[in-house]
């Protein structure tokens, strides 16, 4: 099987989700060719200033932060708080309750174990 290759991914701007600032983003890069219930998929997300997303996982995660201008905040369902800086790496396991915030934005590149437009 061949290598697959995204030239400059990091530089496109994710598409926009469903939140209540509309300044939440997530855009699927690859996923695993594999069965459905065992696809990787991962891509990058960012969380802009405003409103925050509050969002529960239905899989497991794990983000590597990439770029935070201004203040990235997440806040999980027992009142964990983590302000992320780049090169932090965070792990969502399924069932997680988060709260993402940012006073600028936030850039992540994501791996899930869900297939493509499941987040």
């Amino acid at each position: 099987m061949p290598l697959s290759y995204k030239p400059g991914a990091q530089g496109v701007k994710p598409v926009q989700i469903p939140s209540p600032g509309n300044n939440s983003f997530l855009g699927d890069v690859f996923t695993s060719d594999a069965p459905k219930d065992k696809q990787i998929t991962c891509g990058f997300y960012r969380q802009e200033a405003g409103e925050p997303l509050e969002y529960t996982y239905t899989y497991d995660e794990m983000k590597i932060v990439l770029e935070v201008e201004g203040e990235f905040k997440i806040t999980d369902e027992t009142g964990q708080t983590v302000y992320p800086k780049p090169g932090d790496v965070l792990f969502f396991p399924k069932g997680t309750k988060i709260i993402f915030e940012s006073t600028g934005y936030a850039l992540n590149f994501f791996t899930g174990l869900r297939p493509a437009g499941e987040a």
